[in-house]
């Protein structure tokens, strides 16, 4: 069975770093999806609505020959696709892993986008162009493990430079997230959320409220920041292991 990974808000394959390596070791299958306007398609237009990025997402799996059922490993923005796809196709998704996600009707806006970030957010978005500056933001926005961060900076950079994410595409991601809205019904399949107990980004309680709304597994890392798999991939990945053992 294929792992399917999804990344967040103007992000792509690439800054999953290890994991999908990690996770392969396994024996699984791993394919590492980027959205529309990211990475691979980083000229194409981001949709302005989360199933359009479900429906893109779909395709791209079947023309790569692979066919469900998947298990769907994703983050913030991603989650969000994930959430789609497993409430919208119930039988392609066999498994569903969010990291740091966020949804209406669960969480307040000041929960998903927390009000001490949206200053910095506005200097992100002014300096956009400034893709060291805009980087480096963007690491002590969301990392909190910091000892091999000009490292970091280093392959941010050459991502962003190698597949430029158009400031445009990052508001149409952001937009998408915003409306975004989980249908009624819980995910069919056995969920498990993930989420990082000083998130500065957005409030661990939103992964939480998912868990008790959708009686699903819920793990918090005592210390990780937003980007849970660059902060800690090997506790991710032992979290997911030792959960499917369990389901």
């Amino acid at each position: 069975m294929s792992w399917v990974l999804l990344r967040g808000l103007a992000r792509e394959a690439r800054h999953w770093g290890g994991l999908p390596q990690q996770l392969a070791a396994t024996g699984d299958t791993v394919v590492a999806l980027d959205l529309p306007g990211n990475g691979t398609f980083c000229k194409l237009r981001s949709p302005a609505t989360v199933p359009a990025m479900t429906v893109f997402a779909r395709a791209q799996l079947q023309r790569q020959g692979c066919a469900p059922p998947y298990r769907l490993l994703a983050m913030s923005l991603g989650g969000m696709v994930a959430t789609d796809w497993a409430q919208q196709f119930p039988g392609e998704v066999a498994a569903l892993v969010l990291i740091n996600t966020s949804m209406r009707p669960f969480s307040r806006a000041t929960e998903r986008l927390r009000p001490g970030n949206w200053p910095t957010l506005l200097r992100l978005a002014a300096r956009w162009d400034d893709v060291r500056d805009s980087e480096r933001v963007i690491h002590a926005l969301t990392c909190e493990r910091s000892a091999a961060m000009e490292k970091d900076l280093a392959a941010w950079v050459h991502i962003r430079k190698s597949a430029p994410v158009q400031a445009s595409n990052a508001w149409r991601q952001l937009w998408a997230a915003v409306q975004f809205s989980a249908a009624a019904g819980k995910p069919h399949c056995p969920t498990l959320l993930l989420s990082s107990s000083v998130d500065r980004l957005v409030h661990p309680r939103c992964s939480l409220r998912l868990a008790q709304a959708w009686q699903a597994s819920h793990q918090q890392h005592p210390w990780a920041g937003h980007d849970l798999p660059h902060d800690d991939a090997d506790w991710v990945c032992q979290t997911i292991t030792d959960w499917l053992a369990t389901v």
